[in-house]
């Protein structure tokens, strides 16, 4: 057999075992030793190759961005930033139709401008939102599938985990990434907030378990429950913290990983000013970043070594001759490859799609005149619908766990979620299309 052929057989074997359950790092590193040893018939070399691939897969400053904003990120999350931020959007926005729907996709958008992690914001917003909703007259299923597609932003508007894993494997500029995500991230949300409106006016048995209820208590709702300064005391916070690190990233002032750290002492500093944090909660905190980043760590040089193998096999030429001689073109491929991530998100997670594709598209993608951080968005949005998408579907059963209400079956969820996925594909195809809309802030 050829090493084609043999690079072909063993991505095959890696997607079966990822759904056999083996865990994706020793997926990648076992289908990517086995690989190298078989194609040029030398153990050493395998041997050599994954040695090399530990010690500098992760030894550039850059890797340090992952630990600070997962350790940001983890210190909003115990500040009740997310419950301030609900509490201000539902005084502001309660008597617009649809109101605490909007609220909950504003809140979640500034959430994710300082989190990154979608199921963060599943879970907070699960028990903040849906049973204020359902208070209210919202469905239970409309209103957890709310949060459910409005925690995608997480995975769009920077800092975002997603975004750094892509910068990697693709060895792309992550401050760049970051720029590219912020307007297909408020598309995103402005797309949100506008299907919520519509058929809260058109379709309001959809959204709205008692219309007239919703309805009445809508229009006798105070204009405001809070106060200006309640307002501007709940608001400050997240504020500075935003413009501490997306202001720093976006004025060059610093660099991602230093933007990491100032965000991490900001959201220390938070915790700390609204006595959310005591020591026993500060080493869950500590203890919680060790395990994200390590095992988030491990996925990439596990991933780089994968890579490896593929470059040894020739599989990313290979593909891109044959993609080029199929005639689809570069929109035909891009397309195509949107599709296979769409696929591949109903049987596994986010990551996991990322470190098989990028590697095997990416270098496809750049030879068809692709530039890797327009790629780059859109493979992001595309993986961001397998999060909606069943039988997978991590933040929907994120929800539905944190929910703990029986009468809100899974399927009603994802049903809930349906308005927000078909938003999140026609941004894809207009981010797709225009790539402007990605690159236009760089």
């Amino acid at each position: 057999m050829t090493a084609l052929g043999i690079g072909l057989l063993l991505i095959g074997v890696l997607v079966v075992l990822v759904l056999l359950g083996v865990h994706i790092a020793v997926a990648l590193l076992g289908v990517g030793f086995v690989g190298v040893w078989i194609i040029r018939d030398n153990f050493e070399l395998a041997m050599r190759l994954l040695s090399i691939s530990a010690n500098s897969g992760i030894a550039d400053y850059l890797f340090a961005t992952i630990p600070l904003f997962v350790l940001m990120g983890l210190l909003v999350s115990i500040s009740n930033i997310g419950k301030d931020t609900f509490e201000v959007a539902e005084a502001l926005l309660r008597r617009v139709v649809g109101g605490l729907g909007v609220a909950t996709v504003a809140a979640n958008t500034v959430f994710a401008a300082v989190t990154g992690v979608s199921i963060a914001s599943a879970a907070v917003f699960t028990r903040i939102a849906v049973p204020e909703m359902a208070r209210h007259g919202y469905r239970s299923a409309f209103a957890a599938g709310t949060v459910a597609g409005s925690s995608v932003l997480g995975m769009m508007i920077p800092p975002s985990i997603l975004l750094i894993i892509y910068g990697v494997l693709a060895e792309v500029s992550i401050g760049g990434m970051f720029i590219a995500g912020v307007m297909p991230g408020l598309m995103l949300a402005l797309g949100f907030v506008v299907i919520i409106m519509m058929l809260a006016l058109l379709h309001p048995s959809f959204v709205f378990q008692n219309v007239e209820l919703a309805r009445r208590q809508r229009l006798d709702a105070p204009r405001r429950v809070l106060s200006w300064g309640e307002i501007f005391a709940k608001l400050v916070p997240i504020v500075i913290l935003v413009i501490l690190v997306l202001g720093g990233l976006y004025t060059g002032f610093f660099t991602p990983t230093e933007a990491g750290g100032v965000g991490a002492f900001g959201a220390l500093c938070i915790a700390v000013a609204k006595r959310r944090l005591d020591r026993a909660k500060m080493w869950q905190v500590l203890r919680q970043t060790g395990e994200v980043s390590v095992s988030i760590l491990i996925l990439l040089i596990a991933a780089g070594f994968y890579s490896r193998m593929l470059s040894t096999a020739g599989i990313p030429v290979a593909i891109g001759s044959l993609v080029r001689d199929s005639g689809l073109g570069p929109y035909g491929f891009l397309f195509l490859y949107a599709g296979i991530v769409l696929l591949m998100g109903m049987i596994l997670d986010s990551t996991s799609i990322l470190l098989i594709m990028v590697p095997i598209a990416a270098p496809i993608a750049q030879s068809m005149g692709f530039n890797l951080i327009h790629f780059g968005i859109v493979t992001v949005i595309a993986v961001e619908i397998g999060l909606l998408t069943p039988p997978f579907g991590i933040s929907v059963f994120t929800v539905h766990t944190s929910l703990g209400d029986r009468q809100t079956s899974v399927e009603s969820i994802f049903l809930g979620t349906l308005p927000f996925i078909l938003v999140m594909v026609a941004t894809l195809v207009a981010v797709a299309f225009f790539p402007f809309l990605a690159l236009g802030l760089l």
